[in-house]
């Protein structure tokens, strides 16, 4: 009895509690008045950093939205030569981080470099900035296209035959089919790769960083690390929120009314006449040269280049960092994501439900928002705590929150809640009443059945958490950067470190090492969602 109020109520309230912390912070700081800095701030960067953050999040969610869903149905629905290649192929750009696109991409067609040198001399195509609107918009569409394909594969995958077939009966062409069958069907599945796009997108600070493009991510970090106000920091992390928070409620209330089905049958792919089929491989074959074989090149003759000036001792001390985090974070989230999972299988109440919307919410909030809404309340514990130790001991105390490890875990462990929990969540659903009833007639209750019943039959699913928790640790770049102790660097930082200073030669070792563990989840994740 001890154990399960352990795991469905006390630890739950505390993942919850932690969770709401940097919320309620970021909010309570947005009503303090307004200073001098902040006055600043709306005459001058305010309306610029409204107007590029929505639109970058505009043309991104367009930009994935179309090419996920067009490869999306190439490959659930269309038979052509390499289909079955490509089905994973185009999953791989997922594994390379957004700023490593964006410095790739910048190392290829800066002024100064050998494209354009090229087209100058060539052609006398005169030089162009390829920091716009426009090119970020075009290097995170490359990057996080793979969120919406996954997702509309596996949603037109699931809609069978017999819609088609009903749609053909009444004389729809195939591509009106399309546009009026099969294309609404799939909008919970779109819908959700594209909010997953628009949350990364809201997120984003190494590639806009990498850009000079200024959104209100760079603007929060500026004013922590710039301006060194922390106020300032939350009141503009406060608008973050809400546009996160705006955009979650607004895709619910959207979807609140309809009603999907799943249907079983088989799927008869529509096999491609001759000329559309090379248009089709062709297609998918630019896509995935451009969004992985090209970077993938790039990096790699950067790496040959710098390999014997770059490489050395340091980076195996990056390396075990950047590991020790991430294992270190899949350990303490996959055990509050289990207490999370409990609670959802004994208790059936509201209290519950709201509990874990509460504790899973720190997806849909970026780093630099979380990393400003935990340092404030550890800040003030560690001063409360230097008053009281001071005032016992009559001696000077030190803070013991501040500068450690313990702040990045909570923060990793707020921020990646959401997929282990749903990592952990549908693996419990297997897990059947009977199953409980036939262990407590044995005998075998409490701490046992947990060891000896349930993690066995949970174990697929809390290894496949805590690989997802510790991959997107190994990537997370902004609560990182801002929360780590002093001199604790790993792969990520050091990626934005030689980024900022235009060394993307010798950027190229981490961001390979990055890549190189990346794909392991994605391969995974392929595994589940290719088509018969």
């Amino acid at each position: 009895m001890a154990m399960r109020k352990i795991l469905i109520k006390i630890i739950p309230l505390a993942v919850a509690a932690l969770a709401v912390t940097p919320i309620l912070v970021i909010f309570s700081s947005a009503l303090q008045p307004r200073g001098e800095l902040w006055a600043h701030l709306i005459e001058t960067s305010l309306p610029s950093l409204t107007i590029n953050t929505l639109s970058l999040c505009l043309g991104v969610a367009l930009g994935t939205g179309i090419l996920g869903i067009i490869l999306g149905w190439l490959i659930a629905a269309c038979n052509f030569p390499g289909r079955r290649f490509f089905s994973t192929a185009l999953l791989l750009p997922m594994a390379i981080p957004t700023y490593v696109f964006a410095f790739v991409f910048l190392g290829l067609f800066d002024f100064s470099n050998p494209l354009q040198i090229f087209l100058r001399n060539k052609f006398g195509i005169p030089p162009f900035d390829v920091r716009s609107i426009w090119t970020v918009c075009l290097t995170m569409t490359l990057a996080l296209y793979p969120y919406v394909y996954v997702m509309a594969k596996a949603g037109f995958t699931t809609q069978g035959q017999r819609c088609l077939e009903a749609a053909r009966t009444l004389g729809c062409t195939t591509q009106s089919a399309f546009f009026s069958v099969a294309l609404p069907l799939c909008r919970p599945w779109i819908a959700t790769g594209i909010l997953l796009v628009l949350m990364e997108t809201l997120a984003d600070f190494g590639a806009v960083s990498v850009f000079n493009f200024d959104t209100f991510t760079t603007a929060v970090y500026k004013a922590w690390y710039g301006f060194f106000s922390l106020s300032t920091a939350s009141q503009l992390a406060s608008i973050l929120v809400i546009l996160a928070l705006s955009l979650l409620t607004s895709e619910q209330y959207l979807r609140k009314k309809m009603r999907f089905t799943q249907e079983q049958s088989h799927f008869n792919r529509i096999q491609l006449a001759k000329p559309k089929a090379i248009l089709a491989c062709t297609f998918c074959s630019i896509i995935f040269c451009i969004g992985f074989v090209l970077p993938v090149i790039q990096l790699t003759l950067w790496a040959l280049d710098t390999t014997a000036l770059e490489l050395s001792s340091r980076y195996l001390t990056f390396s075990t960092n950047t590991l020790l985090l991430g294992i270190l974070a899949a350990v303490v989230t996959c055990i509050g994501a289990l207490a999370l999972a409990y609670a959802a299988r004994f208790q059936h109440t509201k209290a519950t439900q709201w509990i874990i919307s509460l504790s899973t919410l720190g997806y849909s909030l970026p780093g630099t928002v979380l990393a400003v809404g935990i340092i404030a309340p550890v800040a003030y514990l560690d001063n409360l705590y230097v008053d009281i130790a001071s005032l016992l001991t009559k001696h000077p105390a030190q803070p013991i929150l501040q500068g450690t490890i313990c702040v990045l875990l909570i923060a990793y462990g707020i921020r990646f809640m959401a997929a282990a929990y749903g990592s952990i969540h549908s693996n419990m659903q297997r897990i059947t009443p009977s199953m409980d009833d036939a262990s407590i007639l044995m005998g075998v209750t409490g701490w046992k059945m947990l060891r000896k019943v349930h993690l066995p039959q949970l174990k697929t699913g809390l290894l496949t958490a805590a690989l997802l928790v510790l991959v997107d640790v190994m990537k997370e770049m902004p609560i990182t950067l801002m929360t780590r102790p002093f001199g604790w660097d790993t792969l990520a930082v050091k990626i934005y470190e030689l980024t900022s200073e235009g060394e993307w030669e010798r950027a190229a070792i981490p961001a390979i090492l990055l890549i190189l563990v990346g794909l392991i989840p994605v391969l995974c994740i392929n595994q589940k969602t290719d088509p018969v």
